[in-house]
Parts: structure tokens; C-alpha cells; sequence
């Protein structure tokens, strides 16, 4: 991969936009996530619009003062496909904390409806996303153990679900090796956090 215009506009972009924010497992800069998707897609593609999407992937999702229009100003229709494809439903702000968690596994059908059709790129996004994502789940877990739960809106049981159904998606329509990569993390996570389910005889 070579540090194009396109790519450094992105990476400073990102830089700051995420600037305030942290991540909700071990409140780290949110910086690092994006930033290790964009590291993880670059082992498997060249693809500038990819790289780029990677590093903005959560941009639309998560940065409220940043607008649609000022996106595709900024980075393109073509780019703002691919982020839109992998951007979840926004949680609403008026709720509070027992509001989100009661919504969060409709949000989450409505992605995996989304990813059924969704490009390629997305795809690949999306499964670089997922890797780091159940990567840092699985850190934070060894650090607190159950206790993590307390930090996100669902359940450990529900996060592993959604991983797993998002895996069997990709594996369905992406033929690329950053499906192996994604399985093997999904597969540890489930040894790691859900050892007696790892166990149990397949039919």
C-alpha cells in the first residue's frame, strides 16, 4: 500500500474527527480503531477507496457535527457508499442506557440485513472492523472478565452472537483471505469468553 494523497487526507481527517473521543472497552483513543482496520485491510488489498473507507468507516456512525454532505464534499460518492454500507443504526440520543440495550439487537438485524447486499468493499471493511473489534473485546475481557459487559449496551452472549452471524455472512459472499483471519479471532473469542459452548458436540 502507498501513502497516497488521497490516503493522508484521510488519515489526518480521521486523526481528527475521532480527536475526543474513546473507545468503550478500555478507553483508549478512538484514533487506534481505525487505524488498525485501515492496518488489517492493508494485508489483504490495495484497494485506495478501500484503505480510505477504513479509516473513515465510523465517521457517519459516530461523529455527529461531521454531516453527510460535507462527507461526500470531502471524500466522494464513492467513498460515502462504502462507509454508509457499513455504518450501524444511530443510537437515539434521548434514550437512556436500558432504552439502547433494548434496541440494540434490532439495529443489529438491520445491518446484517444491509450486509447481505452489500459490495464488496463494504464487505472487506467490514470484516477488517470486526476482526479489531473482537480483538479488543477479547483484551478487555482477560483484563475484567464479565465485568466488561458494563461498558457496552449488550451482553458478551449477544456480541458473540452478532460476530457470528456476521461472519457466516461474509463467509457466504466474500471471497477473501481476510475471512479466514476473521474466523480464527471469532473462533478464539468463543474459547476464550464461552469455553463449555466451544465443547459441545456438532451435529
Amino acid at each position: 500500500m502507498n501513502l497516497t494523497p488521497r490516503i493522508q487526507k484521510a488519515i489526518i481527517k480521521a486523526a481528527v474527527l475521532h480527536y475526543f473521543q474513546k473507545r468503550k472497552g478500555d478507553g483508549s483513543p478512538y484514533i487506534i480503531h481505525p487505524y488498525s482496520v485501515t492496518f488489517i485491510l492493508a494485508n489483504y488489498t490495495d484497494n485506495e477507496d478501500v484503505i480510505i473507507s477504513g479509516l473513515l468507516h465510523d465517521v457517519l456512525e459516530d461523529v455527529p457535527n461531521y454531516s453527510e454532505i460535507q462527507f461526500k464534499k470531502d471524500f466522494g460518492n464513492k467513498i460515502y457508499k462504502i462507509v454508509k454500507e457499513v455504518s450501524g443504526e444511530e443510537e437515539d440520543a434521548t434514550f437512556g442506557r436500558e432504552e439502547q440495550k433494548s434496541t440494540w439487537r434490532a439495529r443489529k438485524g438491520k445491518y446484517l440485513k444491509r450486509l447481505k447486499s452489500a459490495s464488496l468493499e463494504a464487505m472487506m471493511v467490514c470484516a477488517a472492523d470486526k476482526i479489531h473489534n473482537i480483538t479488543s473485546l477479547m483484551e478487555a475481557y482477560r483484563k475484567e472478565g464479565n465485568e466488561v459487559e458494563k461498558k457496552f449496551n449488550a451482553s458478551l452472549d449477544r456480541k458473540l452472537w452478532f460476530y457470528g452471524e456476521v461472519l457466516e455472512v461474509l463467509r457466504e459472499r466474500l471471497d477473501n483471505e481476510i475471512v479466514k483471519e476473521l474466523k480464527q479471532v471469532y473462533s478464539k473469542s468463543i474459547n476464550l469468553i464461552k469455553p463449555n459452548e466451544s465443547k459441545k458436540p456438532k451435529n
